[in-house]
């Protein structure tokens, strides 16, 4: 009896553990925009002791899929990809029933996620689910071509002669000028890219995604100005149609130059943001922007603490704090010295104290930067103090510059120890917040302000241009 009993369990046991098994049966894709990569595989391992089919995929109209076979022989595997293509922006919630041979019932995947924009028909081709053997056409494994259309956001008319900037980790690639298509055909390296558009009578277009040679078409929406008076854009628009297209540049140095001078007007036209109060002098309200000299400015000990875990992957984040240290690097001297600290899951010291003058070896180090990991806010404040302290300037400024799209996560606790210790030997806090949300800008004001420094918005290529250099200024300002 007790032999029956224990064949029973046996065979019982095999029948509960022996069987298809799913990696994931749900996945959340988070916040998604018409450039997001939106699929998602799924690996089906087949445990049972035989044979076992994919017999069928049930989903809905919103779903598509790929399978790269039909059946799985014993400890075999197969993937299933499964892109979701919400048609309305908004939450979404998909379920997909998946048909294995060993059971009569499916097993259900679900899919939610967050579409942040409406997808344009114009996108179309970003509906098919991406193939599992798809290989680009150019020779370079990481180059494909892209092709950037822009179109006004009410008409959907396309619009030729629009200047297109092309940027990767902050740089400039290349300035173009948008054809009678309204399209820019380019082949540039895989990755996440960056693209500013303008138009005369628009206002200026900034966007980013991970594109590659799949998902390789991207739609810019320009939204007309009507700041300005119909007699301007009338003018404006008679003279663009009469204006010869932008000459392609080839130096990344010129290529700053021309998007510095596009973002400068677009700066000129906005209220300016006052990050700092009224000096009593108007002596430096009075100096040019781009006024650094020592007669004026103190020599500058600065530490940046940089934020690179994964919520720092999410949109444009990493884009624009590396553009907009890039702006810093330009402006230093060879008396300033900079240092830089990163932290995730870990704090380090990824550049030690360095001399100003030394700008392409900082350039480096920050366009290798990648983000991932946790957030150690904290730990990543204390070691950026230590290392200001290391390098300390007497008669200089010396400032920790925190960069980061949130507050502090992960070993936070006694941060705010340290700001009040260090301040009391002259090291001050500024705190730089890359599309910070508002209840994360409040957080980030509170501990600027605890730190002697101030808060630093940036949320566009224009904000990275200017707001954290001028920052860089009024610290350093010889009062």
């Amino acid at each position: 009896m007790k032999k029956i009993l224990f064949i029973s369990l046996s065979l019982l046991n095999t029948y509960l553990f022996s069987q298809i098994t799913f990696e994931k049966t749900k996945h959340d894709f988070g916040d998604l925009t018409i450039t997001s990569d939106r699929f998602v595989d799924i690996i089906v391992t087949n445990k049972t002791p035989k044979k076992e089919y994919l017999l069928s995929v049930k989903k809905p109209p919103n779903v598509v899929y790929l399978v790269n076979g039909q059946f799985m022989e014993k400890d075999g595997q197969l993937t299933v990809r499964l892109q979701v293509n919400p048609k309305n922006k908004g939450r979404f919630s998909y379920e997909v029933d998946i048909y294995t041979s060993d059971k009569d019932n499916p097993t259900v995947i679900k899919l939610t996620g967050n579409l942040t924009e409406e997808i344009s028909s114009l996108n179309n081709s970003l509906q098919a689910c991406p193939d599992f053997n798809s290989r680009p056409e150019s020779r370079n494994a990481t180059d494909f071509e892209l092709t950037v259309i822009t179109i006004d956001k009410e008409t959907k008319q396309l619009l030729e002669l629009s200047t297109v900037t092309i940027l990767q980790n902050g740089i400039p690639k290349g300035s173009f000028s948008s054809n009678k298509k309204g399209e820019v055909k380019r082949k540039i390296p895989l990755g996440f890219t960056y693209f500013y558009a303008t138009h005369q009578g628009y206002l200026p277009k900034e966007l980013g995604g991970y594109l590659n040679f799949q998902r390789n078409k991207i739609i810019l929406e320009l939204e007309k100005n009507t700041s300005i008076v119909d007699t301007e854009i009338a003018a404006k628009e008679e003279f663009s149609v009469e204006e010869k297209p932008i000459k392609e540049v080839e130096t990344t140095k010129e290529l700053e130059k021309n998007l510095e001078k596009h973002l400068t007007q677009e700066i000129k036209k906005e209220e300016p943001i006052d990050i700092r109060p009224k000096l009593s002098s108007s002596k430096f309200e009075d100096l040019d922007l781009s006024n650094f000299d020592e007669s004026n400015f103190k020599p500058l000990n600065v530490t940046f603490v940089l934020d690179i875990s994964a919520s720092m992957q999410a949109g444009e984040k990493m884009e624009l704090m590396k553009f907009s240290l890039y702006q810093i690097i330009e402006m230093l001297r060879k008396q300033d010295k900079i240092s830089i600290v990163t932290y995730s899951t870990e704090t380090k010291v990824d550049l030690p104290t360095t001399s100003g003058i030394e700008k392409e070896k900082i350039k480096e180090l920050v366009e290798k930067l990648k983000a991932g990991g946790l957030t150690a806010g904290g730990s990543g404040i204390k070691l950026g103090y230590k290392q200001t302290l290391s390098s300390l300037i007497p008669d200089g400024t010396n400032q920790i510059v925190v960069i980061t799209d949130g507050a502090f996560n992960r070993n936070s606790d006694d941060y705010k120890n340290h700001i009040e210790k260090y301040k009391k030997k002259g090291i001050n806090m500024t705190v730089v917040g890359i599309l910070n949300s508002e209840q994360d800008k409040k957080s980030m004001q509170n501990v600027a302000q605890l730190g002697g420094g101030s808060y630093v918005p940036i949320y566009k290529l224009s904000d990275a241009l200017i707001n954290l250099k001028q920052e860089m200024r009024f610290i350093s300002f010889r009062r």
